[in-house]
């Protein structure tokens, strides 16, 4: 069975870059008068300021630290040097979690969380141009699925890989690893730069909700990865599109075993967000439009949905199989979640879900 492999955010992609190039905005109205307008700066100003710009530097930081890390175990392959590797590989892929919620602007137009975090990786690909030499990682979609985490999560931690590294095509697998991880860098890097550089300050000026404003981006961003959640992290391996039947190694972090890990920040990350951190963020502005009831339920809601994701027994990926009723309450209480971000909080702040469903079920 060919399982349907994560793009996060395939209509956003179009969306965001359309919209990012663009300044001229069309839609629904502002629900708010004009006097809250600097309010949403400042929610604005602290979004780009304290949260997304820290997160991409954040990230750009532990690639770093992991292409030196595993470049020594690629110049002496060992269980000893991948294991000095792996926490500095779960670092950047943990830290990648609080980038993917603001999938949109610069990293839209890049596609970065396409080619950073598609999975399942395509193996047989991958091994098709390592064998070859022939790859290329910037054509969108047919090139997803061969590079980023997934498939260093493939190369560096499937079965044997240590052997793979140091057999007769050990050059090119080599080589494969540096290429994808140099891609990785400069990916993020570029990402970077466009939020220190202008459109930092189109974003914090972009006051409406209507389509392509930053409230409406951030809304659409939140639902889309609780669909996400809901449907390839947790529901698609579960077995919910393929009628119960489960498929565990197609999950996200299958063969480092950070399935769970990469689930849980992947939440706490949006609640961060959803908060603002230390400062105003959209559960701050649903008070100011009166919604304070509406923001409290959603801010409990991430909690549960937490909480559920934390009871899940590891590794995740065998508890598709072994423990399916944590699994049905982690999902549900995700699905629940979706549902106040997806209808409530976009129906109070006027902004209007632009995205297609992932999931469909």
């Amino acid at each position: 069975m060919k399982f349907p492999r994560i793009t996060l955010a395939v209509a956003t992609i179009l969306t965001g870059a359309v919209f990012y190039a663009c300044t001229e905005n069309k839609g629904t109205t502002d629900p708010a008068p004009s006097g809250n307008d600097a309010f949403k700066t400042g929610m604005l100003t602290n979004y780009a300021g304290n949260l997304i710009i820290p997160a991409y530097a954040d990230l750009s930081a532990k690639l770093t630290t992991l292409e030196t890390q595993v470049n020594g175990f690629l110049d002496n392959p060992s269980a000893t040097t991948l294991d000095a590797a792996k926490p500095a590989y779960k670092a950047a892929y943990l830290s990648y979690q609080a980038t993917s919620a603001v999938y949109f602007g610069p990293a839209s137009a890049l596609l970065l969380n396409n080619y950073i975090n598609t999975f399942p990786p395509a193996t047989s690909q991958i091994e098709r141009g390592i064998a070859s030499g022939n790859y290329r990682f910037d054509q969108p979609v047919v090139s997803d699925s061969i590079q980023g985490f997934p498939a260093l999560d493939y190369l560096l931690f499937a079965p044997n890989a240590v052997g793979k590294f140091s057999g007769t095509d050990s050059p090119a697998r080599k080589k494969y690893v540096r290429d994808v991880m140099a891609r990785m860098k400069t990916l993020v890097s570029n990402t970077a730069a466009q939020w220190n550089g202008p459109y930092r300050a189109s974003f914090e000026t972009s006051l409406k909700t209507d389509v392509g404003s930053s409230i409406a981006f951030l809304v659409n961003q939140f639902a889309y990865e609780l669909d996400a959640m809901k449907g390839p992290r947790i529901g698609w391996p579960f077995g919910k599109r393929s009628n119960n039947i489960v498929f565990a190694d197609k999950c996200e972090g299958y063969y480092s075993g950070l399935t769970k890990e990469l689930a849980v920040a992947n939440l706490t990350n949006l609640k961060n967000y959803y908060v603002g951190g230390s400062g105003n963020g959209i559960a701050d502005y649903l008070v100011l439009l009166k919604k304070e009831a509406l923001a409290n339920q959603v801010s409990a809601q991430f909690d549960v949905a937490i909480s559920a994701l934390n009871a899940i027994p590891q590794p995740m990926s065998e508890s598709f199989a072994k423990n399916p009723a944590q699994v049905e309450e982690a999902y549900r209480q995700v699905q629940k979640l979706l549902t106040l971000i997806k209808t409530d909080v976009a129906s109070a702040t006027s902004v209007q879900i632009t995205y297609m469903d992932n999931d469909g079920d």
